[in-house]
């Protein structure tokens, strides 16, 4: 049979596809055949779209007349040519579904069987014609298969394909096979389906270990803390007993509630039946610690442990990052690179996370070093570390030369790059990448705006800035934080506009924090202004009486007037409260060290000799015309 001819007559004998198909191509003839006009020679898309028809009208001679056709024809189901592959597998695939639809099971698994190779869509295709035709059996035999064998890419469909026989599954009596149905709850969590997969679970006529399991920690990673402890505690009072993964999901539930105690408690229980020591369980306790503020336990947990891996050690390190012991996590950082452990990307971003002002920026291109030989620039959230790194170390131009050099930008990208102008006090420089942001199809966020609005306070566009405050909810939809409306008062009060400021606050749709009133202070005391910043102060101590802030700064504004009697009365006040001022440090890094010092240091080892050179740049200024300012320094005045 001439294949031209079979595909001639399915075009005319099926019904109009409701889309149109592509333009027909012509068949190449030799001299003195007949004209190609006459000929229709359909490529892969149109033989799909026939197949499809075929299988929606039940026509199963023309289809199978069709495949006959298609198998004569090699560019159209070849799966060895790497320019026809995917069009060949979706060919092989729609015969699937041809045959499923009209019913030839047969034909379907024979088919299948016949691929050389196959893709998510041939499975889920394999399946649906299972249960499509009654046969719940084979069908979630098959899904069984499936899971148990560990096939590549089980999807969405596939999970909604084997629902879709549920409705039928009970009558099966499948409902009583535990393996397909831990499989189910396992493929709906992986999948968002939550309350699907509790409903599973629920409905089950017996479950085990793995059924609990599945859904323990299920819902943990879908970050239902609290109900993956409440079904643990449920579990735990009846049968059967946990396995160590119930626990380790537990644990990690525990870490994301930072329920310290029902943490403490697991590790009691952990200890005794003698999983403690397991690599992963010690590394969940640990990094549960962490997160609840509790590094000394962390610690003795690291410390006791007979190996210590990369996941705990990347724990510990995270740990001290996140709980604000900066110098701490760089030491075991250090150790990791000694120990010549494995250094991957999530441990190299944490350990940029932690570089500040007072962090050498000597390390930092170290570490940048590294990330080039172990090829880790290519990801994004490596190279906004990167940003931010060399930007809090001081060195603008490092982190302009990451930027432009990076393969792909995300939006955090420009945000880092927008907040390292702002904080270096390039602003316009800031702004001009903010325009070119928005020419990149990038829509800003709400730190985006914060970064901007610092940029305008520090260079004086006021109106610039109100515009940037009016656009994060007309233009974007983004409701403005307390920290943008701080930055709104700080933008005013530099530029002067104390009342204007002070009204601003007044008409505020949310209640003024503490960064508001401290933006208000802050400007009084840089325009010498008592009235407001009285106002401003009181505030400021009742919405945080713990802080020293408001005295010291009302008390230089009264020093800045010359009303000693003022300054005296407040710094009374303060010491009645029993606040107590905090110690500023100053740092410098010399040779690849950070060296710190308090007022009046000393503790350095070479604390005499820092002296003696201070000592004659002292007079050098004070020869070049230096005068102190002294309307910030506070003399320690008996005030009882």
């Amino acid at each position: 049979m001439n294949s031209k001819w079979v595909f001639r007559r399915l075009s005319s004998h099926l019904s109009p596809p409701r889309t149109p198909l592509p333009p027909p191509l012509k068949a190449p003839t030799s001299q003195g055949a007949p004209s190609p006009a006459s000929i229709l020679v359909l490529d892969h898309v149109g033989v799909s779209h026939l197949l499809s028809t075929c299988g929606r009208e039940g026509r199963f001679h023309l289809g199978s007349s069709l495949h006959a056709s298609i198998v004569k024809n090699p560019e159209l189901h070849d799966l060895g040519n790497e320019d026809l592959f995917g069009n060949g597998l979706v060919v092989w695939n729609s015969l699937l579904s041809m045959y499923a639809k009209c019913g030839d099971m047969l034909e379907v698994v024979k088919l299948f069987d016949e691929m050389p190779v196959k893709d998510t869509i041939s499975w889920n295709t394999l399946l649906s014609g299972y249960l499509r035709n009654g046969e719940f059996e084979m069908g979630f035999g098959m899904f069984k298969r499936i899971w148990e064998g560990g096939v590549r890419g089980i999807d969405k469909a596939t999970v909604t394909t084997i629902l879709s026989g549920c409705d039928s599954l009970f009558m099966g009596g499948f409902e009583r096979e535990i393996t397909i149905g831990n499989a189910l709850i396992t493929s709906y969590f992986k999948c968002g389906g939550i309350d699907w997969g509790m409903q599973v679970f629920n409905e089950m006529y017996e479950r085990n270990v793995i059924s609990w399991t599945a859904v323990i920690s299920g819902l943990q990673q879908n970050e239902f803390y609290g109900d993956s402890l409440k079904l643990f505690m449920s579990m735990r009072s009846g049968s059967p007993n946990p396995n160590t993964l119930t626990y380790l999901s537990t644990i990690m539930s525990c870490s994301g509630l930072q329920a310290i105690n029902m943490g403490r408690q697991l590790h009691s229980i952990a200890w005794k039946l003698g999983i403690q020591s397991d690599l992963l369980v010690e590394s969940a306790l640990m990094d549960m610690y962490a997160k609840c503020g509790s590094l000394e336990d962390a610690l003795d947990l690291f410390e006791s442990a007979e190996t210590i891996d990369e996941v705990s050690m990347t724990v510990i390190l995270v740990g001290f990052a996140q709980n604000g012991f900066e110098e701490e996590a760089i030491q075991v950082f250090l150790k990791m690179v000694k120990a010549g452990l494995e250094i991957d990307s999530n441990v190299v971003s944490a350990i940029l996370g932690v570089f500040g002002v007072d962090t050498s920026l000597g390390l930092g291109k170290q570490i940048h070093s590294l990330i080039i030989k172990r090829s880790f620039f290519h990801i994004p959230f490596v190279s906004n570390g990167l940003i931010n790194m060399y930007a809090k170390c001081g060195d603008i131009v490092e982190s302009i030369k990451v930027f432009s050099r990076m393969p792909s930008r995300n939006l955090i990208s420009w945000n880092s790059m927008v907040n390292a102008f702002a904080c270096h006090g390039d602003g316009y420089g800031a702004l001009r990448l903010f325009e070119e942001m928005k020419l990149e199809g990038v829509k800003p966020t709400d730190v985006t705006f914060l970064s901007l609005l610092h940029t305008c306070s520090h260079i004086g566009l006021v109106e610039k800035g109100m515009e940037f405050l009016d656009s994060m909810e007309r233009d974007y939809g983004i409701s403005p934080r307390t920290e943008h409306y701080a930055c709104v008062v700080d933008m005013l009060g530099r530029a002067g506009r104390l009342a204007e400021a002070k009204s601003f606050i007044e008409r505020m749709p949310k209640e003024p924090g503490v960064l508001v009133w401290q933006a208000l202070l802050g400007a009084c005391g840089m325009h010498t202004d008592s009235e407001i910043g009285r106002y401003a102060a009181e505030q400021l101590i009742s919405a945080a009486p713990e802080t020293p802030a408001p005295y010291i700064s009302l008390a230089n504004i009264y020093s800045a007037e010359g009303n000693w009697k003022e300054r005296a009365r407040t710094m009374k006040r303060m010491k009645e409260a029993g606040v107590a001022k905090e110690t500023g440090i100053s740092s410098i890094e010399i040779e690849k060290k950070v060296h710190s010092f308090v007022v009046r240091d000393r503790m350095h080892p070479q604390s005499e000799i820092i002296y003696e050179v201070l000592k004659e740049l002292f007079l050098l200024m004070t020869d070049e015309g230096y005068m102190p300012d002294k309307r910030f320094i506070l003399y320690h005045l008996n005030t009882d």
